[in-house]
């Protein structure tokens, strides 16, 4: 056996041409040395001695010398260590830029193999290690050659052959397939030559995409275009193609309300003052009557298709959760009809400021909205335009439209919520205007339903019990103390287990009233407590105003209707007040017979409310009425002339708004009734008389309807006294003195010595009124039998 070849160590991978040659070489070079013994015959023994020495001439002359460099540790390491270490320590390399083309096709692989001469023979670089040799594999397989970076070249398209696109062919009914030819409108579109590299750095950037028409502007499924539509020459039929358009659209809209949110969206845009669009930005003027249809049309939508829920903004977190398709597609739908619903709103208010032709349409829009939709998005900025038109000096039909709504709104308002905003948004209002707005204003509070709602008192924080949860609480209460006291009950005895369990059954039903969109009571209670907080600081801002004011009327009355949920601690300092404006306007004089009756009705509106205040709660404070019970006598005979005691002409009517102050007469018939209760004990006798002779005098002013009222009032009060009957007397009373009728006190003018002689005058036939005439025949008879 060959000495190289038993001394070669085995490789894993096969050495390349330039290695070969390398080898052969050395060989030769071995062969060719001359040694003493080789012409000598020899004998075994030297035979194995020159073995020994070849070996050693072969290591001498270092044809072996790179086993000296063999990785001892690498040799030694198993397949998978070398690979991770080969992982590890792997070079990054770049990539290499070729500027050169394809190689030559007359090239072989010689010329490549000629790089390798550089390296010597006896070069110490050469290593055969698998790290090596593997890197070298990678970098030839993954570099890219030079052709393949090139673009591809589109073939050229043949225009010898017919391009058209072939129809699509038609089955007969007896089983045949007939072609239909070609489609002469279509044609196979030629391929495009992808520009070089060098030529598409060079070239501009491709020009934009011509402008498209979207579903709310351009023609879609055979309606023509809203420009198209607005740019028609002839106005009549212009406006027919729009209520066409406008009518299909709303009923494609109600027939499938979650996939037409274009379809809205084009509706919206028939009721633009300008309409343009992607193809013909120039703005086109649209016509107030396609507008108007538009408005109502969008109106009438809204109100079927809104949910029955106020759709609340997606957060952060659940805009990036994973959601099934079916809640991704009615997100959608909610966001887009709050986007829309939003722009309708904003052309309302637009039109509602620039006070044109739409502006009539539009309010009545927005209150159609304010009392269908109150749960819905944006109800706030609905109720501030309503608002927003009554703060006027003025009263128009529109001012009661708004007026009539907000009746409406408190009215139905089952949680209050929707109350509190418009009591909020009205107390800014007046504070902003300097109370310059129209009485009827205030008067829509009235409808507010603290006033039921709030009929027992109940604290900021938590509403009193209903009757039913206090008697449900008391049988408990009654059961738990007969159980511990060893009686049988009723109820059963729960363990522990089961009052877990029931506790856990009320919190599922608990859970499933909200879902059911139940009205909490206390959460009702406090939203009632802070708008009766709010009401009543708007009344006491316009009862301290240091000048009377036209919305005094209103808050007085405000007051007495709400006097009941009055904190008491606030009453002494109320009535005083009251008092203050009593006194202000007794020493005022005005020379207007209109300011003066105005003055003296504010003065009755002041003893009712005290009056009101007193009536319930108050009657815990014992405070002295007597300054409030003399007023209201000495306002009784200017009253009796004044302009309020007949009936109102009606052309007036419009002016007062719809709900008027109550007639003079009425507020004076309901002050005496807070004085003289029907039902309570019997008034003293001077002030009794003393009332009853006024009112009698004052009721000769007055038409035969109006002193029908005040006889009436008189009959009851002089039939609880039988001391009473000397007014009827022919002789005089016991007492000293005489009636003093101009004198303002009724304690001290002296009734008791008058006559009721205007019984006489009623009586008569000369009077009109056949009922004022009977009652004033049954005064007379009440008061001789009751003296007999």
């Amino acid at each position: 056996m060959p000495v190289g070849k038993r001394r070669q160590p085995k490789a894993d991978n096969k050495p390349n041409k330039k290695q070969k040659i390398q080898l052969q070489a050395e060989k030769k070079k071995i062969i060719s040395i001359p040694t003493a013994a080789s012409n000598d015959s020899e004998d075994e023994d030297d035979a194995e001695l020159s073995d020994q020495n070849d070996d050693e001439q072969f290591l001498s002359h270092g044809a072996a010398s790179f086993l000296t460099k063999l990785d001892t540790a690498g040799i030694s390491r198993s397949k998978p260590e070398t690979e991770r270490l080969h992982k590890l320590s792997k070079p990054v390399r770049e990539a290499k830029v070729i500027d050169d083309d394809l190689p030559s096709l007359n090239s072989d692989s010689d010329e490549d193999d000629s790089d390798l001469g550089s390296f010597g023979e006896d070069d110490d670089s050469l290593d055969f290690s698998d790290d090596d040799y593997d890197g070298v594999d990678e970098q030839d397989d993954d570099q890219e050659m030079p052709y393949e970076a090139l673009p591809r070249k589109a073939k050229a398209p043949d225009t010898s052959k017919d391009q058209h696109i072939q129809r699509l062919p038609i089955k007969l009914a007896g089983g045949h397939v007939q072609r239909t030819g070609r489609n002469e409108n279509m044609k196979v579109a030629a391929p495009v030559e992808p520009p070089s590299s060098d030529e598409s750095e060079a070239e501009e950037p491709e020009p934009p995409l011509p402008a498209r028409e979207d579903v709310s502007t351009g023609a879609r499924f055979g309606r023509p275009g809203v420009v198209d539509v607005l740019t028609t020459s002839s106005r009549k039929k212009k406006v027919q193609l729009a209520k066409d358009q406008i009518a299909e659209i709303c009923q494609d809209i109600l027939a499938d309300p979650e996939g037409s949110l274009g379809l809205l969206r084009r509706l919206h845009t028939f009721c633009l003052p300008k309409v343009s669009t992607p193809t013909h930005p120039e703005p086109v003027l649209n016509d107030v009557i396609i507008q108007k249809m538009s408005l109502l049309s969008q109106l009438a939508v809204f109100k079927d298709i809104v949910p029955g829920y106020r759709i609340r903004e997606l957060t952060d977190k659940e805009k990036s959760e994973k959601v099934t398709q079916m809640v991704a597609k009615t997100r959608d739908w909610e966001q887009g009809l709050v986007g829309v619903y939003q722009h309708y709103l904003r052309v309302l208010e637009s039109s509602l400021k620039a006070r044109g032709e739409l502006a009539a349409v539009a309010l009545q829009c927005i209150c159609s909205l304010a009392t269908e939709l109150t749960h819905f998005n944006f109800r706030t900025n609905v109720f501030a335009c309503m608002i927003s038109y009554l703060s006027k000096k003025s009263w128009t039909e529109s001012s009661t439209l708004c007026h009539t709504s907000l009746v409406k709104i408190f009215k139905a308002d089952n949680t209050g919520e929707a109350s509190l905003e418009i009591v909020r948004l009205m107390n800014r209002m007046v504070k902003e205007k300097k109370f310059t707005v129209h009485p009827s204003v205030l008067s829509c509070l009235f409808s507010l339903r603290l006033n039921s709602e709030l009929g027992v008192r109940a604290s900021v924080h938590k509403a009193d019990k209903s009757e039913e949860q206090q008697q449900k609480q008391l049988s408990k209460n009654r059961a738990a103390q007969k159980r511990a006291k060893g009686k049988k009950t009723d109820a059963p005895h729960l363990s522990k287990k089961a009052a877990k369990a029931m506790k856990e059954r009320n919190e599922i039903q608990k859970e499933m009233k909200e879902a059911e969109a139940e009205v909490d009571k206390e959460q009702r209670a406090v939203t009632h407590t802070e708008t009766l907080k709010l009401l009543f600081v708007l009344y006491f801002r316009i009862l301290k105003n240091p000048t009377p004011t036209l919305l005094l009327p209103a808050a007085l009355r405000g007051v007495s209707k709400y006097s009941h949920l009055v904190n008491i601690d606030f009453f002494k300092d109320l009535m005083q007040v009251i008092k203050g404006l009593i006194t202000r306007e007794e020493g005022q004089t005005y020379e207007d017979p209109a300011q003066d009756e105005a003055s003296t009705t504010r003065r009755l509106l002041c003893v009712i409310t005290a009056f009101e205040l007193l009536k319930g709660q108050g009657e815990a404070l014992n405070l002295d009425l007597t300054d409030f019970i003399n007023s209201l006598y000495s306002i009784i005979l200017p009253l009796s002339v004044s302009i309020g005691m007949h009936p109102r002409p009606v052309h007036h009517a419009p002016t007062l708004g719809p709900y008027a102050d109550p007639s003079t007469l009425d507020t004076l018939l309901r002050a005496l009734i807070l004085v003289f209760p029907p039902n309570g004990p019997a008034a003293p006798t001077n002030r009794a008389a003393a009332f009853s002779k006024r009112l009698l005098i004052a009721s000769l002013q007055l038409p035969p309807a109006g002193a029908e009222r005040v006889l009436d009032f008189v009959r009851g009060l002089l039939a609880k006294d039988p001391k009473l009957e000397v007014l009827v007397e022919e002789s005089g009373a016991g007492g000293h003195g005489m009636y003093l009728p101009e004198v303002d006190d009724p304690q001290v003018c002296a009734a008791i010595q008058a006559r009721i002689w205007e019984t006489c005058l009623f009586s008569s036939s000369a009077y009109p009124g056949k009922g004022a005439r009977k009652l004033a025949g049954n005064i007379v008879r009440t008061l001789t039998e009751a003296g007999r």
